[in-house]
């Protein structure tokens, strides 16, 4: 191939499938060039949907000298078949000084993007949910292997069987680590912005006040917590919030790398859902001009990422075959992000801190949040995309604040069932009595709005990125220390720990025009597990399962988990008496039991190990499947 023709159409990540209907497809894809390009779709070798990529059906967003993102979201006149074999294809034109009637495709880009012999990436539109994917937690770093690599090898078996494909892939938060970032990554997300001229930025509030005084910073690695902003012109906020103590606003136990610019967090996102730039840049680079103390966590982090890096194109080919939803959770902007209202008037009362969690959420949309149904987003996008040009991002500030305004994150999927994805963060149901208690999960209005969504269905998919109906032992510890005034040492934020959200959200349950069928899909926690859930003393009541697996590069610590589940079982049994005095007192919870090979070898609930979920759904709630497949090979049940 002509090099020429290779550098001008280089895809540097992407393409990720998004939402898809009968009516709609769109695509997410990362280009270092603008593009210029047909999309095809097919079955099998007959063309049903051909179309020049143009502004009214690709979005491009230069955020860099060399990097541009696009949403491509097309509409069909005709609908697309269900629940049978499609495929699509770009067809990019040639470079400048080439024949202009010769293209080349995603294949000839990235020939690793298919499976077997295929020659086009192939997708399926289904009819009806009969399975699905999903997970959480994400980290680069962390020990394990890379769960979501694991997608690739059940869709590799069943790339060429419509009818066995799972739906969609879930991913319910935290699918980056903005505020714990090992120190290569952080040296290659460096390596990168300068890579792609990604832009720089200024802002206001600290002694840093730009990009470059930021990299050329001594404390641009593993020392970042000095640079991030601690609100000392406030203290009477600081003191509603730490009871006194000085303490920054980013809590994150492994801030010494966060993220703060906008390049840093859009490197970040290609780093993890693609190969390619890896390839141009030095793991170790960083490694000799650090202090000798680091030399061994830099190592450790570094084999990790390697075994990471390892895995990413069968992640990037998954994640090009299978449509995916994605939402935030807090460690997609910053850990313990609106815990409380306190936190909030500290956090957005600082430039500083209000500009790197604006980044975070501009990233977010960027490369997430956009491809969940894009025209959801057609009214933000009118206000800031303008904003992105060829000399850098204008009125930073002013996008910011509208990024920061935007009130429509959740969305809903006219599926059968239907699926509804909350938004756990941005509308939080702020104490008024006490800044230092934990904000509820999601305030009246938007729990008023799903329950207008919930009525009459017959069933319903749900994805709240924390659950629903967690493990009550943990719960009753983070309401121990939110009495004492520490919320923020155990991430106290569960359904039940504000009284407001916890009851509207269960008298949601009791509604006696609820769906009779839940499947509640969650995350967050970092160990997994399924709950059978009914309400006491009604006969008809609604059946509902909660379904959490976390995560897919992340565990909780191993011996702890043992010791918390053993105790939970005992003080909350289903008959316990304890059950009287939590908030869930009117609803039976029955715990799921782990099994490993056909058989189930103990009590355990809690399974912890990094795995993606996998979820086969069937008419009565007893009978759906529950799984998790984990990195190191091995599939659970949870029966």
């Amino acid at each position: 191939m002509n090099n020429n023709l290779e550098h001008q159409t280089e895809i540097l990540a992407g393409p990720i499938l998004r939402h898809v209907s009968s009516a709609q497809l769109t695509l997410w894809l990362v280009t270092r060039q603008p593009i210029c390009a047909e999309l095809v779709i097919k079955e099998q070798s007959k063309q049903l949907f051909s179309a020049d990529l143009k502004p009214d059906n690709c979005s491009s967003i230069q955020v860099g000298e060399q990097c541009f993102i696009h949403h491509i979201d097309v509409h069909f006149e005709q609908p697309l078949p269900q629940d049978t074999l499609l495929s699509y294809d770009l067809l990019f034109q040639a470079a400048l000084g080439q024949n202009p009637e010769s293209k080349v495709n995603l294949k000839q880009l990235v020939p690793e993007l298919c499976y077997q012999d295929q020659e086009c990436v192939t997708f399926t539109i289904a009819s009806e949910i009969k399975s699905l994917m999903h997970g959480s937690c994400r980290k680069p770093h962390h020990n394990q292997d890379d769960a979501l690599a694991v997608l690739d090898d059940k869709l590799a078996v069943v790339a060429d069987d419509a009818t066995q494909r799972p739906a969609m892939l879930i991913l319910s938060g935290d699918q980056v680590y903005v505020d714990d970032v090992a120190g290569p990554m952080l040296s290659v997300i460096h390596q990168v912005m300068d890579e792609l001229g990604l832009y720089e930025e200024s802002w206001q509030g600290t002694e840093i006040n730009d990009t470059q005084e930021l990299l050329t910073s001594d404390k641009c690695y593993y020392y970042r917590e000095a640079l991030l902003p601690d609100d000392k012109a406030s203290q009477k906020v600081l003191d509603l919030v730490f009871l006194g103590a000085r303490k920054p606003i980013f809590t994150s136990v492994g801030a010494h790398n966060h993220l703060i610019t906008l390049s840093e967090m859009l490197a970040m996102y290609l780093l993890v859902w693609s190969p390619t730039l890896w390839k141009k840049v030095n793991l170790n680079l960083l490694k000799p001009q650090l202090p000798a103390e680091f030399n061994a966590r830099f190592d450790d982090e570094a084999k990790c990422i390697e075994r990471f890096v390892d895995t990413l194109p069968k992640v990037r080919r998954a994640l090009a075959h299978i449509p995916t939803y994605m939402i935030f959770d807090d460690h997609d902007v910053t850990d313990d992000w609106n815990l409380t209202r306190g936190w909030e008037e500290a956090a957005y009362g600082n430039p500083y801190s209000k500009r790197i969690i604006g980044n975070a959420l501009i990233a977010y949309w960027l490369c997430q949040g956009w491809g969940n149904q894009k025209q959801n987003f057609d009214i933000l996008a009118e206000k800031i995309a303008d904003k992105f040009t060829p000399q850098g991002v204008v009125e930073h500030d002013t996008v910011v604040d509208n990024i920061l305004d935007w009130p429509h994150w959740h969305f809903y999927l006219d599926t059968k069932p239907k699926v509804l994805v909350l938004d756990t963060r941005t509308h939080r149901w702020r104490s008024e009595s006490n800044a230092n208690k934990p904000s509820g999960l999601m305030d009246w209005e938007t729990l008023s709005e799903l329950q207008s969504e919930l009525i009459n269905e017959p069933s319903v998919i749900m994805v709240s990125p924390a659950p629903v109906f967690g493990v009550k032992l943990i719960e009753a510890i983070q309401a121990i220390f939110t009495f004492f005034g520490k919320p923020l040492v155990v991430d106290a934020e569960n359904w039940m720990a504000h009284k407001g959200s916890a009851s509207v959200i269960l008298n949601i349950f009791r509604h006696a025009k609820t769906p009779p069928h839940f499947v509640i899909l969650s995350g967050d926690v970092h160990y997994s597990f399924a709950y059978d859930v009914t309400l006491r003393f009604r006969r008809n009541s609604p059946r509902i399962l909660q379904v959490t697996a976390s995560g897919l590069k992340n565990a909780f610590p191993d011996t702890l988990i043992r010791r918390l589940d053993k105790i939970n079982r005992a003080l909350y049994s289903h008959r316990s008496p304890l059950n009287w005095f939590t908030k869930r007192r009117q609803m039976s919870v029955k715990r799921r039991l782990i099994k490993q090979n056909g058989e189930i070898k103990d009590d355990a609930v809690l399974f912890n190990h990094a795995a993606i979920g996998e979820v086969i759904m069937a008419d009565n709630i007893d009978d759906v499947v529950v799984k998790v497949h984990t990195s190191d090979g091995r599939e659970v049940e949870f029966d």
